[in-house]
């Protein structure tokens, strides 16, 4: 065995061949120098950010939950006898959204909201499936950006004394609003997520015999995906991927739309929505084959 091997076999360390009371020890930080005060002033706005995109993580999880509720209520208008009661309480609901999403405008004042985007981006396209579900109960057709982004502009009036913070205050000062714009993709997004609920709409109105619905969202669905097929891989990721699944509605609506056209003259309105169930179970066994 080498002389320079411990009993135990292992080569010791250079370090250890001098006494523990003779090693260099380091020397005591200065804490008022100017690298430490610049690194401080680094942690302090390091951990204001993450605090900041913590709370627009809370904001945006209400705000999910929120549209979340709206669009279940909407859906009992197909079987409820007071529609105008119904988007009352759709339109109370929704300006309770947009409180919250006054508090996201407020934390990202001065802020640059590509930076924080993630944090709120699954909220923002939730809210837009909600609002552009509402309008097209209203009017069967679908709203735009910008007259979703309309809404979301507030005056001072509308920002209460409770969700005031000292930057808010600087802000009023200066321009007298706030504002949050709903990017194109978390639009796309949450369009692309609306043919869903329309396809759910459809088979609540076939099961209430409701047979002018069916068809008016065939024709929407329609107009709709051909938009996203101008865009096809071109897009974002995420708008390419949600192009299956609105293909997919598209295509249960016109089956039920067929079935309707072809049978529904000899079907009793009872047994619709039995038959259209029908017709949705062959098209899933289909794409599961394929």
């Amino acid at each position: 065995m080498s002389s320079k091997e411990g009993s135990g076999g292992f080569r010791k360390r250079k370090h250890d061949n001098f006494p523990h009371n003779q090693r260099r020890e380091g020397k005591d930080v200065n804490s008022s120098s100017p690298v430490m005060l610049a690194f401080k002033s680094f942690q302090q706005e390091l951990d204001a950010r993450h605090d900041k995109y913590e709370r627009l993580v809370k904001l945006s999880r209400d705000i999910t939950v929120e549209s979340k509720r709206t669009i279940f209520l909407l859906h009992r208008i197909t079987s409820a006898p007071y529609m105008e009661e119904i988007l009352t309480e759709a339109e109370i609901k929704l300006d309770g959204v947009r409180q919250k999403i006054l508090q996201v405008a407020q934390e990202l004042s001065g802020e640059d909201m590509h930076q924080f985007h993630r944090a709120i981006t699954t909220g923002l396209q939730e809210y837009v499936e909600a609002v552009s579900f509402q309008h097209f109960i209203k009017t069967r057709s679908l709203i735009s950006m910008d007259e979703i982004n309309k809404q979301l502009i507030f005056s001072t009036e509308d920002n209460g004394k409770e969700n005031k913070t000292p930057s808010s205050d600087a802000r009023d000062k200066q321009c007298g609003t706030w504002r949050l714009k709903i990017t194109p993709v978390d639009y796309l997004l949450g369009v692309a997520d609306l043919t869903g609920e329309l396809m759910r709409m459809c088979i609540n109105s076939v099961g209430n015999g409701d047979i002018d619905t069916p068809f008016e969202v065939s024709q929407f669905l329609r107009q709709v995906y051909d938009g996203f097929s101008f865009i096809g891989n071109t897009g974002p990721y995420e708008v390419s991927k949600k192009l299956y699944t609105l293909k997919q509605s598209l295509a249960k609506v016109e089956n039920a739309c067929y079935a309707l056209k072809v049978r529904g003259s000899e079907i009793p309105k009872h047994m619709l929505a039995d038959v259209f169930s029908v017709k949705t179970e062959m098209i899933d066994q289909e794409e599961g084959i394929s």
